[in-house]
């Protein structure tokens, strides 16, 4: 019986993928895993544009420094709230 997909093992694929897994797995310097760090920016954000339709400038304001923070942890570009005095 004929299976419908092909098991190939590959050297060079297996060191990408454990490559990945070891990246994934670096811990941040507050015991979070890169992923999870992903994970909080990305539920931050979504925190952040709902306190904006409710125009809860104190959620808002409390989103936006979470947000800055995570973006300062993972190393990437930090977002500016000129509009809630944050630059």
């Amino acid at each position: 019986m004929d299976s419908k997909y092909k098991c190939v093992i590959n050297s060079t694929d297996m060191t990408a993928i454990m490559s990945l897994h070891q990246e994934a797995s670096t811990q941040q310097e507050n015991n979070f895993t890169t992923g999870q760090s992903w994970g909080a920016l990305r539920k931050a954000w979504k925190g952040y544009r709902i306190a904006k339709v409710q125009d809860d400038n104190s959620k808002m304001t409390e989103y936006a420094s979470k947000i800055r923070k995570i973006q300062q942890e993972l190393g990437i570009s930090v977002a500016s709230f000129p509009h809630l005095g944050i630059p």
